[in-house]
């Protein structure tokens, strides 16, 4: 090759090599400005949040006018209504969510908010319960609310019996526990305490007592929280107050059964001997100890009375898209979600349900609003769910499941916010399938990893079918106790907006984070 030929070839690898090195430039500069604007983004986006906006959609949510929100009622109709509206007045467009099963490109993602719709029972109990205890010196009348509310789906109760106290109320051969030895629990209402004991490897849930119960005799039943809570309890806040709750067994399973309150349950166990003021402590604390029953005929006799009305209605879910805008990340989805629903009004109790979960739900339709109307759209694309049901198993988001509206495959995370509007200031974390650093970052984004308390899964909520699908969850809710959890006292005038601002604060920097990650 003569020294011309050898010159221009040099020359034509250099111009090559100078083309890539200012085109990678470039990109890399593209990349960068691209990374600024998402930055000042969600910067901006950070200042936009309202506290006095999610205030507001608590007192409404929570007012008489949507009575307490119960899943397939008109009022869950309504209240679904309502939280479209608020999609489409943050700039979301309206269109329907049915997507074809078989495409695989995943939705239509010009669409934005939709329905998603089931058939359920409501199960309501009329006003005027009634719980006595009588003793050989008289009979006390039990006061709804404060010692005991019937369990919401408790059939038509007419039962009157003696007191069995059963333990735990768990027989499991397997672990030499049975809380039914020694006693006769025929005609009788039993009382068993909520939970397991501390020594018992696995779970019962409380329609597998309730079940027990039935099998062995009684025709009612009591439960109560214990003395001794659990270090799980004392992190939630539990206290020994009676709270709503849905038993979850089949009508033809169930027997009627009310949640009383650790005061009753010990004046119910009072010891004859008054060196034992507190027999019910005693009890738990051997049990918790040992295998061995506790179990005694308390000496009081018990009746329950109420009218339970059962009737058909519809469960709404209200789903919202907000497209990403990387051709390549725009089909993965990340799901942020909050369950709507509360108990409506039961035994003539309004449950306003402002922490639970009008607050979760308030944090959704905010950081909705701001990311819609951000200065620059993330990489993937956001589906915002307001799911009924939670309260009465879930309903909502595992129908989500049985019919995805985006592919499963694609989904890249579920967040889910729940009574984020009450506690001490901090936020309780709950991480499955992501590295708790991941949840961490998010709250340094924000200053916030101080105010963090990070775990491993938490046992309820609209995450755990998503987390049962394979999808990794992070589970956000405000720390510290929650005094009014399930109460008809759980009211907007007890929400902290400060509060409210801070779980908004690290949903919205932990879906930014999540949304535009390489």
């Amino acid at each position: 090759m003569n020294s011309s030929a050898h010159s221009g070839s040099q020359s034509f690898v250099l111009s090559r090599l100078l083309a890539t090195i200012l085109l990678l430039l470039s990109l890399a500069t593209q990349c960068f400005a691209q990374s600024e604007e998402r930055h000042l983004a969600l910067r901006h986006s950070l200042e936009r949040l309202s506290s006095e906006r999610m205030f507001a959609d608590i007192t409404i949510l929570s007012s008489p006018a949507f009575n307490g929100r119960q899943t397939g009622t008109v009022d869950d109709t309504h209240s679904a209504k309502w939280v479209a509206d608020r999609f489409l007045a943050s700039g979301l467009s309206p269109a329907s969510t049915h997507i074809d099963p078989n495409n695989q490109r995943g939705p239509d993602l010009s669409t934005a908010t939709g329905l998603m719709t089931k058939m359920v029972t409501t199960q309501t109990i009329a006003p005027d319960p009634l719980l006595q205890i009588a003793t050989a010196s008289g009979t006390q009348t039990a006061q709804l609310g404060t010692d005991y509310l019937p369990i919401l789906n408790s059939p038509s109760a007419k039962a009157r019996g003696p007191i069995i106290f059963v333990g735990y109320g768990i027989v499991d051969p397997s672990q030499g526990i049975d809380d039914y030895a020694g006693v006769d629990a025929t005609n009788a209402l039993v009382l068993f305490l909520r939970g397991t004991p501390t020594h018992y490897k696995g779970t019962v849930s409380h329609a597998e007592k309730v079940r027990l119960a039935r099998q062995q005799g009684a025709v009612g039943y009591l439960t109560a929280t214990g003395p001794v809570l659990s270090a799980y309890e004392t992190r939630r806040g539990v206290t020994g107050e009676p709270a709503a709750f849905y038993g979850l067994s089949p009508q033809s399973e169930s027997i009627p059964g009310a949640w009383i309150s650790t005061a009753l349950a010990k004046q119910i166990l009072t010891a004859p001997d008054p060196t034992q003021p507190d027999r019910l402590h005693g009890l738990q604390d051997k049990l918790n100890r040992s295998p061995a029953a506790q179990s005694m005929n308390t000496g009081r006799e018990g009746s329950l009375a109420w009218q339970t009305h059962r009737e058909k209605g519809t469960l709404t879910n209200v789903l919202a898209f907000l497209p990403g805008n990387d051709p390549q990340k725009a089909q993965e989805i990340l799901i942020i979600g909050a369950h709507r629903d509360h108990f409506g009004r039961q035994a003539g109790l309004l449950f306003p349900g402002a922490d639970d979960n009008a607050s979760g739900t308030a944090v959704l339709l905010e950081v909705a609003r701001v990311m819609a109307q951000a200065d620059a759209r993330s990489k993937r694309t956001i589906l915002f769910a307001s799911f009924s049901g939670e309260e009465q198993g879930l309903v909502g988001s595992r129908l989500y499941l049985e019919e995805p509206t985006a592919p499963i495959g694609s989904t890249i995370a579920m967040l889910n916010i729940d009574h984020a509007g009450i506690g001490n200031g901090r936020l309780t974390i709950g991480v499955t399938g992501f590295e708790k650093r991941v949840a961490l970052e998010a709250g340094q984004a924000v200053d916030l990893s101080e105010k963090l308390d990070l775990f491993g899964f938490f046992p309820g909520g609209d995450h755990v079918p998503f987390k049962e699908a394979g999808i990794p969850t992070v589970t956000i809710v405000s720390g510290g106790t929650h005094p009014h959890f399930h109460k008809p006292s759980d009211r907007a005038d007890t929400i902290s907006p400060d509060i409210l601002l801070t779980a908004a604060r690290y949903l919205l920097a932990l879906a930014w984070q999540l949304t535009n990650a390489p």
